[in-house]
């Protein structure tokens, strides 16, 4: 076997055994095969695509080029949620808390922005101090205690993800499902979870715009979960314009506390306690999923919520104050605000649009080895369907960068469409899906 050999088969659409692809991967791990060639394979797979036995050999592959976390000593099920990504999507932040608070073990591996989307990590290290670079070992120490834990992939996690997770990034082979399914379930199977919560985004702002293609991605991702003896479910949820009001990473850390303190920012609620009661109800802490989302809202109303959280960032070394004060925190150099030029309703906001104009101010990573400037990014005045009079303000944004300024103002300006009556509105949970199949969402 040869690199090439196997990089013009997967080209000419034909499918790999499990012993080709463990010499792709494992050759990348080991830098046999090195990043032109593996960029030169990702484009194949993303144009051939690859079949349920490839995907999960690949995941196998994936899971298997790293350690596997053995939390079994830990009492309790142990339950995680993944999220495809989208813009202003914090939920991980305050769902983990939330669910941790009701007794479940949570235990996040979580990854850094991709493209156009936040990535968790980078909004935890927008705290002061905050580790997300825990070893295994310390991994399972800090669930133990505290019965939550979130970190980024360590050394010893799916080796072979870390790499190619970057590499795909600025390859332009983000949106092709085997390659999602390999990298987020080998994370996964990999934490020493017992079952699984996916949050499927479909939506201008999502990586599956499409609602078919995102059905397809939810479907391999359950199949994958099922297939590993893991009990998965997933939610098709609308991402056609940012959750919350906040996008960039401080910003999205202090929306996500407000919430915990019992703000309810309808959206970003509704979609936690759906997951949360979710997450509650596969750890066998509730009977029914409304059973398990009354159990959330119970936990955030009574504090124990935000106690949680505030326990998690003092355990992997983050400073409370800047949480307990935000007004600490750095502010960014330049703000513009932008206002509508006429009247009426909000009928659409091009999340996608937001989500590269915040990466321009800074916030996301055009390439592997960019910084990130944790205070940069947008604040939403206005959502679909809102009211807006002539010269009221749509959003304000943050940066660093004063280069950006005007052709970051002339870009978020149009991703506000104002027109003269009220819109219909998208339900934000549109499927639910398991290994059955996909179905309309009912509570």
């Amino acid at each position: 076997m040869t690199a090439v050999e196997l990089i013009r088969k997967k080209r000419e659409g034909a499918s790999l055994s499990p012993e080709e692809l463990h010499f792709i991967i494992s050759g990348y791990v080991s830098g046999a095969i090195a990043d032109y060639q593996m960029s030169a394979f990702l484009m194949a797979a993303f144009f051939r695509g690859m079949n349920a036995e490839e995907t999960n050999a690949f995941t196998r592959e994936m899971l298997h080029s790293g350690e596997i976390a053995d939390l079994s000593s830990v009492p309790g099920v142990k339950v995680d949620k993944h999220s495809t990504g989208g813009v202003g999507d914090k939920i991980s932040l305050p769902l983990a808390p939330i669910v941790a608070a009701c007794g479940v073990p949570v235990p996040m591996i979580s990854g850094r922005g991709l493209g156009h989307t936040g990535g968790t990590l980078d909004k935890l290290e927008a705290i002061p101090g905050f580790n997300t670079a825990l070893s295994i070992s310390e991994y399972k120490k800090v669930i133990a205690e505290i019965g939550i834990v979130m970190i980024g992939q360590t050394k010893e996690i799916a080796p072979a993800d870390k790499k190619m997770y970057a590499l795909r990034d600025v390859t332009a082979t983000v949106e092709c499902i085997p390659l999602i399914a390999g990298s987020i379930m080998s994370k996964k199977l990999a934490e020493g979870i017992d079952a699984l919560v996916l949050d499927i985004k479909t939506g201008r702002g999502a990586f599956m715009p499409s609602y078919e293609k995102a059905a397809e991605l939810a479907q391999t991702l359950v199949d994958t979960g099922t297939n590993f003896g893991k009990e998965t479910i997933g939610f098709i949820t609308d991402m056609s314009q940012p959750l919350g009001y906040a996008i960039g990473n401080w910003n999205e850390v202090m929306e996500s506390v407000d919430c915990l303190r019992g703000e309810n920012i309808p959206d970003i609620m509704e979609l936690t306690y759906i997951l949360g009661g979710a997450m509650v109800m596969l750890g066998k802490k509730a009977s029914s999923l409304k059973e398990g989302i009354d159990r959330c809202k119970d936990v955030v109303k009574g504090g124990a919520a935000y106690e949680k959280f505030v326990q998690m960032v003092k355990r992997q070394g983050g400073d409370v104050s800047f949480i307990e004060h935000p007004e600490k925190y750095p502010v960014s150099k330049f703000s513009r605000t932008v206002t509508a030029q006429e009247g009426g309703y909000v009928t659409a906001i091009d999340a996608l649009e937001l989500g590269l104009t915040s990466v321009q101010l800074g916030a996301g990573r055009m390439k592997v080895d960019d910084v990130i400037d944790p205070k940069a990014g947008i604040l939403l005045a206005k959502k679909i369907g809102d009211t807006v009079k002539n010269g009221e303000p749509l959003a304000t944004f943050f940066t660093d960068n004063k280069n950006v300024l005007d052709s970051a103002a002339e870009r978020v300006a149009k991703t506000f469409t104002i027109g003269s009556n009220p819109p219909k509105r998208n339900p934000l949970i549109l499927s639910q899906v398991d290994k059955n199949g996909v179905k309309p969402f009912v509570l």
